[in-house]
């Protein structure tokens, strides 16, 4: 590797971490995600030879951005013939406090399921302006359109946006509390505690991909949401329950003994919406692949 190489891929190794994020915003998988920043390096290279590239970050934002929009359609296409609700791939980590820093850059879950209800065009416009505060001149290079269009494109966004989030961001300490108090009705099959802090809109949606049981439909109210829940912990009674970082905030995740004796593998990730102080969404993400390690 010459010294030019080697200085671009110094300066697309320091700004990876955000290009992740861009690309999972955009396509709510993290594998893919991955796939898209690193297909980026042959390109810089390539770029970089027919003129010099001087804002790698700039240049790496717009390429990513498309990669991961063209991505995005096709998985589009796909998803349409998807068995029941299909969920994105949550980012799980255990609890640190060293990584808090890293994780309040983390794209909410929450979030991410509301960006499914946007077209790429819509998404990508939004992630890049509203999320990562990219101007509209480089949004419209992203997406192929004039920037007129792209904030067009944004305002449409962000209004679903805004009915698809919780509408007042709750911090960190009342989430935990809402979120141990739920789990503890939930492991315990307390029905009733569980309706308490349940919102009288809430929905739960599960993502099993045909591979796995789950509900085909969303469940809808507090007391389906809470009995649907009770049955999910009974039926797992050997599963091992345990707190994880869901996205960046306080979730739940489900191991169980591999089937090759490799140790303990995620079966289960839930991730809980907090909304005024009660669960608004619950969402159980059981699809093998979006499981990870």
């Amino acid at each position: 590797m010459d010294a030019r190489a080697e200085e671009l891929a110094a300066a697309l190794q320091e700004h990876r971490p955000r290009l992740v994020r861009v690309a999972y915003a955009i396509l709510g998988s993290r594998g893919e995600a991955e796939d898209v920043v690193a297909e980026t390096w042959f390109r810089l290279v390539e770029a970089d030879r027919r003129e010099p590239v001087r804002d790698v970050l700039g240049w790496a934002t717009v390429a990513v951005s498309r990669a991961a929009v063209d991505v995005l359609r096709s998985a589009r296409v796909r998803r349409e013939a998807y068995v029941g609700p299909w969920l994105p791939e949550p980012d799980v980590h255990v609890p640190d406090p060293a990584e808090q820093v890293t994780l309040d850059d983390t794209v909410r879950y929450a979030l991410l399921v509301a960006l499914e209800q946007l077209t790429p065009a819509e998404r990508t416009a939004w992630v890049l302006h509203d999320l990562f505060q990219v101007p509209f001149d480089e949004v419209a290079r992203a997406v192929g359109r004039t920037p007129v269009a792209v904030r067009q494109l944004a305002s449409r966004a962000r209004r679903h946006v805004a009915a698809g989030t919780p509408r007042v961001e709750v911090d960190t300490q009342t989430h935990d509390s809402v979120v141990t108090a739920f789990l503890l009705a939930a492991a315990g099959g307390d029905v009733a505690g569980l309706v308490a802090l349940l919102d009288p809109d809430a929905v739960l949606t599960s993502d099993g991909g045909g591979v796995v049981s789950a509900a085909r439909r969303p469940v809808l109210g507090p007391d389906r949401v809470a009995r649907f829940l009770v049955g999910v912990t009974a039926r797992r009674s050997g599963d091992t329950f345990l707190p994880a970082l869901v996205n960046g905030r306080l979730g739940l995740v489900a191991l169980a003994p591999a089937e090759d004796g490799s140790g303990a593998r995620r079966r289960l990730v839930v991730s809980l919406t907090v909304d005024g102080g009660l669960v608004s969404r619950v969402d159980l993400v059981l699809a093998p692949d979006k499981l990870g390690g």
